[in-house]
């Protein structure tokens, strides 16, 4: 047995009974912030990880919203809805890629932070909003919508932090919602009609005019 084997092992159980606990310790603190049904970061472990992405000139955030889910859960279950957040949320990290950072806000709605190499997040984005769209494997070919897709440049925004890119993209996603066209880049120049950092409509919500500043 070698020197630093018996050295270890001298100390136990003190030595091991610690290092299972720093390990259970650091197991709880993963699972946190993964959330259960989808395994994505949940609103803490995302923000840790957007926010120094965030540091990145590149950096593009984006919000995305399941269209009709209620429906989809009313019409055909729990479990087809369950299935459908998933597939979203594997196909979401499978195109913003290890690179950058998808979570789960919370309910239908998730974010994502991706460094854009190449200036081509718009391109990226479209042919995402067409794989979202594609029916779930293994479940009924009904069980399927699209989703929303609001995003922005946070060069655009240097004031802003991540907060404030959200709100930013989660009002484009919302017009692309509403317009049904699918996917919306943050305009500039507009700051927005919430005061509380919700968009209008959303609980807890206080509207505001919305004021037009010099791009």
């Amino acid at each position: 047995m070698s020197t630093l084997a018996t050295v270890l092992l001298s100390g136990a159980p003190g030595a091991v009974g610690w290092a299972v606990h720093v390990w259970w310790l650091r197991a709880r603190l993963h699972t946190a912030r993964r959330d259960p049904l989808t395994g994505l970061r949940t609103r803490d472990g995302f923000t840790r990880r957007a926010t120094a992405l965030l540091k990145d000139p590149r950096a593009v955030v984006v919000l995305a919203d399941v269209d009709r889910f209620k429906q989809i859960n009313d019409t055909h279950g729990h479990a087809a809805g369950d299935a459908l957040l998933k597939a979203t949320a594997d196909r979401l990290a499978h195109h913003i890629g290890a690179s950058g950072v998808v979570g789960r806000l919370g309910g239908d709605e998730f974010a994502a932070v991706v460094i854009d190499n190449h200036g081509t997040a718009g391109d990226l984005l479209a042919v995402l909003h067409g794989v979202l769209a594609r029916p779930v494997e293994g479940e009924d070919p009904a069980v399927h919508t699209t989703v929303s897709l609001g995003w922005v440049r946070a060069v655009d925004f240097p004031a802003d932090g991540l907060s404030g890119l959200l709100r930013r993209a989660d009002e484009a996603m919302y017009a692309a919602k509403q317009g049904r066209a699918g996917l919306r880049r943050a305009g500039l120049g507009w700051l927005f009609a919430t005061v509380t950092g919700r968009r209008a409509g959303r609980i807890g919500a206080r509207t505001a005019p919305v004021v037009e500043v010099a791009a």
